[in-house]
């Protein structure tokens, strides 16, 4: 019941500061938008099929920090060679997960949230599964989450799956609070970005 209540706070709570984040990075979008038309040719965002709430699907919006002739709905670390595709601006981005800022469209939208499991691709059967046992996939999916500050492209996808399911054990104020503290961080401290690799942690301690 408790949570339940959460739920409705937590949706308010989202559109809130979905809408105040949207006026005040305004100036940062349009920086951006600069920066990306200038490196290179091709569209200011990338959207891309993903999971939400209950295993539907939306598109995610992201700026663009790959070139055009990207293979579509591959994960990054699916890619043999991943570097070749990424733009200067691009690099700079995805380091900072600025590439990440417009998804506050997607939160107003209803199709995310601020903190929550990130949304799978749609094709990503294997971690989908996993998340299934443990209740992920039936919130909505987040900006940031508990994953992204325990590992983020380090995880395997059981461990990545287990640490979205503690999120949905665990979820109140609190602890979104702590995971939103944690991921500013985690980018700080640019923890867990591995381009073209997933599961790193593992081969790492072999």
């Amino acid at each position: 019941m408790r949570q339940k209540r959460y739920k409705k706070l937590k949706r308010g709570m989202d559109i809130g500061l979905s809408a105040i984040g949207l006026v005040v990075l305004s100036p940062l979008f349009l920086l951006l938008i600069v920066a990306i038309k200038w490196d290179s040719r091709g569209p200011v965002f990338f959207r891309q099929k993903r999971v939400g709430i209950h295993k539907t699907y939306f598109q995610i919006l992201k700026f663009r920090t790959m070139q055009v002739d990207t293979p579509k709905n591959m994960p990054t670390h699916m890619l043999k060679n991943p570097e070749q595709y990424i733009t200067r601006v691009g690099k700079f981005l995805r380091k900072t997960s600025l590439d990440e800022l417009p998804q506050v469209i997607n939160i107003l939208r209803g199709e995310m949230s601020i903190i929550g499991p990130r949304p799978a691709l749609w094709n990503q059967q294997d971690l989908i599964a996993e998340r299934e046992k443990y209740g992920a996939n039936d919130v909505l999916p987040g900006l940031t989450g508990w994953a992204q500050i325990n590992g983020r492209d380090e995880l395997e996808i059981p461990e990545k799956a287990r640490l979205d399911g503690e999120y949905v054990e665990k979820m109140s104020f609190g602890f979104d609070v702590r995971c939103f503290l944690g991921t500013i961080a985690s980018v700080l401290r640019e923890d867990g970005v591995v381009e073209g690799g997933t599961g790193k942690i593992k081969s790492l301690r072999k």
